[in-house]
């Protein structure tokens, strides 16, 4: 079945062999400069790099290779083997290299990255979590220091001052999202010294697959606190007490509805209310239904945590706490008040970025994992890149054995502490990968009533992984973990101490054992919990145990009858390993189609925000909004610097389009009067505003019209143009940056509700496009005349402007939401999956 699939995957787009044999020719040239490269003393190291050309120059490619393998040698002890060199060099084509766990990554990316630096890039390499970045930008900086390269890491608990340092040196190290994050919260600057964010140059992903792929189903959000209302303890108290017939929850587990005599419930417990008036269904009924999301779909210990007092989601896809994320929509406050917390904040989405849409702002971008080939068909469809398989240096020896299906759960779960116990009494090393929290304490709890003793590596001591993981192929070892294929960390024979006699007795008990104990949704996730047994030609086993109990199971396969265990320990044979392989074709297939329609569906967005954040970048670093503003409202202007205005020139005609944003034609078409005092030099600095303009300033008292020009117009205080310029700029940017919240409140509200358009057999993509689009396109107008009427009426004075007093207040706290971002489950075979704010 294997070599079908990898098949499939090449004939989609994977190549196996592209264009090796040249990389191989490069190797074998690199060996006749090795006793060159030997010769180089520190500083002839580095002058010789500087001066190869490796980007036109298969020559001095070959030499660089010979300098990449004697530098690493050098620095780290580590001598980069033939296969590390050539998947260096299918990278710096901008290829994703698959290598098997345990062949070097770490070494070849970097590798990678200096070849990119010498040909003049900026390299990030983008790794998935913080823990992977910051060892590997530590462990690899004596590399890149042996060819005078600059090397940083940025991470969650990194200062504004480390990010802009990180990013202006040569290669930074950091995880999707801290970059992501960083892009999208530049969007709050107000000036363009605040920027953090890097150009985008060279992107290196390091486990690829699990960062363009997993991660890219969920988009990137910024938001900010808000006032908004959230469901109150009375309506949770209701919600705590709904019996299974008050409530029903979809197949997949995403959606959670009232039936009748759940509602009729609900209804009388608040004192005999409608919920489906109109006092009520914009209101109590939304608040129910979050409440009831909370109870009875959100577990703790699995989707989150409680610690210190908060809930801390968990990162499925990492078995990590999910730093500074929350649920959007009440649903964060929802939690709280289920677990007794004090509820933080409401929140409203300011910005928001998906995966392909970052990575698509790198002009070159490559990677590197373990299981490229079975994710071809994504990289090629969505990010436009090719695969090339790297051979391992060593021989794969570990024996991977065929599964274990049973038909329930505790059948399962007896079967696996048997399993366990049994190695474990040989001294054999085990690792054992579970899905969650709750499933990883529970295993460990049978474990240890079974006199197994274990360590647990979850989301709870996630601080702890690198001790547990350095120990966790000592003899007698036994490690349970969550998310054992999200860590990315290599498991060495015999522990940390680094001993050959040690790692020997290992061997001889035949490496490490890899336990899972359950499938997951797709067949690379199961072969990264593999590949943490058998590297570098290591022997090793691994066996996953199953049940039809199992989500993989009910979430993707339905039975008219049971299927019945025909042994007495409920083992289900060869006809349960087909239910479990046919379970993960379809979800394999569900993923496929909910990765197409987030992209899809957030490709218009995407184009959207690029136009936004091109926008702000104007008003952020050029003159802009007070240039415009000065030809939109130059009486106001006048006023603001000190000048007088004409006497006569209220009746003049502007017949600039207002609120047009070229600057230009505004300017052309304003009859500017030259006036004494203005510091300016600019002799449209009088132009009058338009008919449409006044009419705009109506609100103001009609007695202000008889006020002398003299005293209308000459402020106590001229406002220098240098403070007036920032005004401008702040003033654009908060009504360009409200009105780019609105939009996103708009488009989710359009997503929320798409599926109507399906029930009346409209596309609901057309009608999603049609629909943003019309709403798009009155965002700049509507930017620009609220940054009108804010600049005539707001109070500016030479200190500059107050936005919170002119009640425009910016949010000083943010955080991430958690989006499942999937409109549709797959071939139209499911119900319609909600989009409400849930991260699973």
């Amino acid at each position: 079945m294997g070599k079908l699939t990898n098949s499939m995957w090449r004939l989609l787009g994977a190549q196996s062999s592209r264009n090796q044999s040249k990389s191989i020719g490069l190797i074998k040239d690199a060996e006749t400069h090795t006793d060159w490269a030997a010769g180089l003393d520190e500083a002839d190291f580095r002058s010789e790099a500087e001066k190869l050309d490796i980007g036109s120059d298969a020559g001095d490619r070959a030499k660089f290779l010979a300098l990449a393998r004697e530098a690493a040698d050098r620095s780290l002890g580590l001598r980069p083997f033939d296969v590390q060199l050539q998947g260096a060099l299918r990278m710096l084509e901008g290829d994703v290299v698959e290598m098997a766990t345990g062949e070097g990554k770490t070494l070849v990316g970097a590798i990678a990255a200096i070849g990119h630096v010498l040909e003049g890039h900026q390299v990030h390499i983008i790794s998935v979590n913080d823990y992977l970045a910051t060892r590997d930008a530590e462990w690899m900086a004596p590399l890149f220091a042996a060819f005078g390269i600059t090397v940083s890491a940025v991470s969650e608990n990194s200062t504004r001052a480390e990010r802009k340092r990180s990013y202006v040196g040569d290669v930074t190290y950091g995880s999707v999202n801290e970059i992501g994050f960083d892009v999208l919260r530049d969007q709050l600057v107000l000036s363009e010294d605040q920027l953090v964010s890097p150009t985008p140059d060279v992107a290196i992903i390091d486990e690829a697959d699990s960062v363009l792929v997993d991660e890219a189903l969920i988009p990137l959000v910024l938001a900010g606190s808000t006032d908004a209302e959230v469901p109150d303890q009375a309506i949770h108290d209701v919600v705590s007490r709904m019996k299974n017939k008050h409530f029903d929850v979809d197949v997949d587990g995403r959606n959670v509805s009232l039936t009748d005599e759940g509602a009729a419930f609900v209804e009388e417990e608040l004192g005999g209310i409608n919920l489906y008036d109109e006092e009520h269904v914009g209101t109590t009924l939304v608040h129910v239904n979050i409440a009831m999301h909370a109870h009875h779909l959100l577990e703790r210990d699995v989707h989150y945590i409680v610690r210190d007092g908060g809930v801390h989601l968990i990162n499925a896809s990492r078995g990590r706490v999910a730093q500074l994320q929350r649920w959007p929509d009440g649903m964060q406050a929802a939690v709280e008040l289920k677990e007794g917390l004090a509820q933080t904040d409401g929140g409203e989405m300011i910005d928001t970025i998906t995966v392909q849409a970052l990575i698509g702002r790198y002009p070159i971008v490559c990677g590197m994992t373990g299981t490229a080939i079975a994710a071809g068909e994504q990289l090629r469809q969505f990010y436009e890149l090719r695969v090339s398989q790297i051979p391992p240096n060593t021989a794969n020896v570990r024996k991977d054995l065929p599964d274990r299906v049973y038909d329930t759960k505790a059948n399962k779960v007896e079967a696996v502490v048997a399993y366990v116990k049994e190695v474990h009494e040989t001294g054999q090393p085990v690792l054992i990968g579970t899905h969650d929290v709750a499933e990883s304490e529970e295993l460990a709890y049978f474990l240890e009533k079974a006199d197994v003793s274990c360590v647990v590596l979850n989301a709870k001591n996630d601080a702890e992984e690198a001790k547990i993981i350095a120990e966790a192929g000592a003899k007698n070892a036994v490690t349970v973990s969550t998310q054992m294929a999200g860590r990315g960390t290599d498991i060495r024979l015999g522990g940390s101490a680094d001993d050959e006699t040690a790692r020997e007795e290992i061997i001889e008990l035949g490496g490490l054992c890899v336990v899972g104990t359950g499938r997951h949704d797709t067949a690379r996730l199961d072969n990264q919990l593999r590949g943490r047994a058998g590297r570098q030609g290591d022997p090793g086993r691994s066996v996953f145990f199953s049940s039809l109990e199992d989500p993989v199971v009910t979430r993707n396969l339905s039975f008219k009858r049971d299927p019945v265990s025909p042994s007495p320990d409920g083992s289900m044979g060869a006809k349960g390993i087909d239910l479990i392989e046919q379970a993960q074709r379809v979800a394999e297939g569900v993923m496929l189609e909910l990765h197409a329609n987030t992209w899809r569906y957030n490709k218009l967005v995407n184009q959207q925000r690029e136009i936004v954040v091109k926008r702000r970048m104007e008003l952020l670093r050029t003159d802009a909004g007070i240039d415009e503003l000065k030809g939109l409202e130059a009486d106001r202007y006048a006023e603001l610097i000190g000048e007088r205005k004409p006497q006569n020139d209220s009746d003049a005609a502007d017949d600039g389009a207002a609120g047009s944003v070229d600057t230009k034609s505004e300017g052309a078409k304003s009859e500017g009067t030259k006036s004494e005092g203005t510091d300016s030099g600019d002799t449209n600095a009088d132009a009058t505003t338009t008919a449409e303009g006044a009419t705009a300033g109506a609100d103001v008292d009609a007695d202000t019209e008889t006020v002398a020009a003299e005293d209308k117009w000459i402020p106590v205080e001229p406002v220098p143009v240098t403070v007036l310029t920032q005004v401008a700029r702040e003033i654009m940017l908060y009504h360009l940056d409200r009105e780019w919240a609105d939009h996103l409140a708009f488009v989710s509200d359009v997503r929320a509700s798409i599926h109507l358009r399906a029930i009346g057999r409209e596309s609901p993509l057309d009608e999603f496009h049609r629909l943003i689009l019309e709403e798009f396109g009155e965002l700049p107008q509507r930017a620009i005349e609220k940054s009108r009427k804010t600049f005539r009426e707001a109070t500016i004075t030479a200190d500059g402007i107050d936005l919170g007093a002119s009640d425009m207040h910016r949010s000083t706290q943010t955080w991430t939401y958690m989006v499942h971002d999937n409109l549709f489950s797959s071939g139209g075979a499911k119900t319609l999956q909600g989009i409400i704010g849930i991260f699973r």
